[in-house]
This record gives C-alpha cells, structure tokens and sequence, in this order.
C-alpha cells in the first residue's frame, strides 16, 4: 500500500479515521487549514475512486503508471476548470498513486521567490508540490520556477549591486501540480512547462447521485435514490455543491425528520434554502425577475442589472451569470444580457414575440 505522507494540513484527502500526521515540512513553509473534517473524509483517496472525469483520470492514469514504471518523476500537471469540480481531489490521489510525498501551496500566498523556497528545497524525491490558483502568482515568483521546473535547480542571488552573486542550487527532481480557474490568466511561459494539461467540465445527473449515495453513507445517513437525485439536480454540476446540500440535508433530517433523507424531506431542506428544481437559488432567481420586471426581458446591459440589485458587478459576472448562462437561461448579447424562452417558462411568464421585445439599447 502507498505511504501516505502528506506534508501539510490543507486538503488531505484522508478518512477522519484513517489520517496520516504530517511527517516533515519546513519551519518557514505555512501551514493552512483549507478544509473541513467533512470535506476532508469525503474526498476521494484513489484515482480509481473517482466518479465522472473517467477520460481525465485515464489519461492521468497512464502518465502516472508510466512514470512509476520508469522510476522517474511524474511530468508537471495542470488542472484547469471551474471552482469545485475536483482539481484539488486529483492533486491529493496522484501521489498516493506514485508512493510519494504531498506539499500543498497557495498561488496567493506566495508572494515572493522566498515563500516558495522552503517548499522547494526540502522536496524529497519525486515528491508532489501542488500549487492552487497558479494564476495568483507573482512574475517574479513564476520566472523563479521556470528553472525549477525545468533543470530542477535554483538560481538565489546573494547581496547587492557589484557585491552581488548567485548561488545555483540543485533541487531533487519533482513534480509540480498547478490547479487554476482561470487557464487564461497563464502566462504562455508558464502553461508551456506542464505538459499534462487536463480540462475538468461539469458532472452529469447520474454521476452527482452517485457521488450523494456514496457520501451519504460516508456520513451516516440513510437516503433514498430520488432524494439523492433530487440533490443531484439542484447542485449545479458540481460536486462540492452536491456535498454541501447533502450536509444541509443531514441536517435537517436529523432535526426535523428522525435522521432518514426521503424525497418529501428532501424536498422540505431544499425548499428551506431556496434551492428550487432547477438548482436556482433566491439570488439566481432574482437577477432573472430584474431583467424581466425592470428591464422587461432585456437586453440589459450588466452594470445596470447590478445596480438595480444593489450588487457588485463581478458577484453577477462571477457568482451568478456562469451557471444561468450555463443552463441557457441567459444569453450574453452585444447589447446586454437578455432572457432565453427557457428563463420565461422557468419563471411562468409567457415570452413576448419578436416584434413586442422591446429595444432598449
């Protein structure tokens, strides 16, 4: 079996009952706490207990046997999607595949060449340093790592003007996994080093109930197949938001309903949170009730909308609009957003004709 060495306290993907300590991390590397317990002992520990993403994790799959097969480091690793859909789960099974060691680092707080020293330097060999929300990192922390990445070693300058030297310093050969939400913010330098570079899309209906049913059962409580596709439909793709409605049903099962998830009960913890069957929550349903009351179905443009709900315009662009634009509830237009047919019949309103829209723009 793997030596599970996990070398920090964030995302290890380990069972509440079956955790490995930390075995050695360096004194100045942070240690950061990015996950519950929950969250923690739901995570898949093994590639091959992974639901949805089968081509990714077959692809990764064969990298990973290959570069054991070989007794070399795994190439560098970029994973690359929307929030939740697992980035940080691949990054926690694939050294549990290789036998190897885990160091974890966020791009946003390394905000200079000397946080990522430590990680870098005490690395052992063929060890994983996974690095979340690559994009967030500093240029000069990026061109620091080209080096690393490359000829696995470092190039540290000592003093200042004329009495300036560098020190080149050999690192043990590794791995980088860098997980981003937004690929396009990559410098073309940077994205060109990993030459494993997988795309995670959205879960099917099937594969989130799966997910439910067997996270259910990781947490104690008895659910029924349609309560657990009824979870399934209101989570938006995603299994982290399929693992936190689950929670919330837990709970409201175990306070108002004797700790069993039927449908009706089901029905109730969702209905309690605003979560209609769509997945759409109060604020989703808001944005298309504004476009549709005040701007009478639009198009609107953004900024408006956001004023008019009293909201920042990056909370619509990044929280709300992705998934309705996803669903084809919302079209984006050269003249704003305006309501698709499908918003009219989610929200019981007859859509108007061509020739009766409205031209505000």
């Amino acid at each position: 079996m793997p030596r599970e060495t996990i070398l920090t306290a964030a995302d290890s993907d380990a069972a509440a009952d079956d955790r490995v300590e930390p075995t050695r991390l360096a004194a100045e590397a942070p240690r950061t706490d990015l996950a519950t317990v929950d969250d923690v002992a739901l995570r898949p520990k093994y590639l091959r207990d992974i639901i949805g993403q089968r081509a990714v994790c077959e692809r990764i799959q064969i990298a990973v046997d290959a570069a054991a097969g070989r007794k070399e480091p795994l190439g560098h690793v970029l994973l690359d999607g929307p929030p939740g859909l697992g980035k940080t789960t691949f990054a926690t099974c694939i050294p549990r595949e290789l036998d190897v060691s885990l160091q974890i680092a966020s791009g946003a707080a390394l905000s200079a060449p000397k946080d990522l020293l430590p990680y870098l330097t005490n690395a052992e060999e063929g060890s994983v340093l996974f690095i979340d929300e690559i994009h967030r990192l500093p240029k000069a922390v990026e061109e620091f790592m080209y080096p690393a990445m490359e000829d696995f070693r470092i190039d540290i300058t000592l003093g200042e003007g004329m009495n300036a030297r560098t020190l080149n310093m050999k690192l043990r050969p590794m791995t980088i996994i860098g997980a981003t939400t937004r690929s396009g913010m990559l410098s073309a330098p940077l994205r060109d080093r990993f030459p494993v570079r997988e795309h995670l899309d959205f879960y099917s209906i099937a594969e989130l109930t799966r997910i439910v049913v067997i996270n259910a059962k990781k947490l104690g409580l008895p659910i029924d197949d349609d309560a657990a596709e009824k979870i399934a439909t209101a989570s938006r793709g995603t299994p982290r938001i399929a693992n936190n409605r689950l929670r919330w049903v837990r709970d409201y099962a175990q306070s108002r309903a004797a700790g069993e998830a039927t449908l009706p009960v089901t029905d109730d913890a969702l209905g309690m949170l605003g979560v209609d069957q769509a997945g759409l929550d109060p604020q989703d349903r808001k944005y298309l009730s504004t476009i549709l009351r005040v701007f009478h179905g639009g198009p609107a443009g953004v900024e408006a909308i956001a004023h008019t709900m009293n909201l920042p315009v990056d909370t619509l662009t990044d929280e709300v609009e992705p998934f309705l634009l996803r669903s084809e509830l919302v079209i984006r237009t050269p003249r704003g957003r305006k309501l698709t047919t499908k918003a009219y019949d989610h929200l019981g309103v007859e859509a108007p004709s061509e020739e009766d829209a409205p031209r505000l723009f």
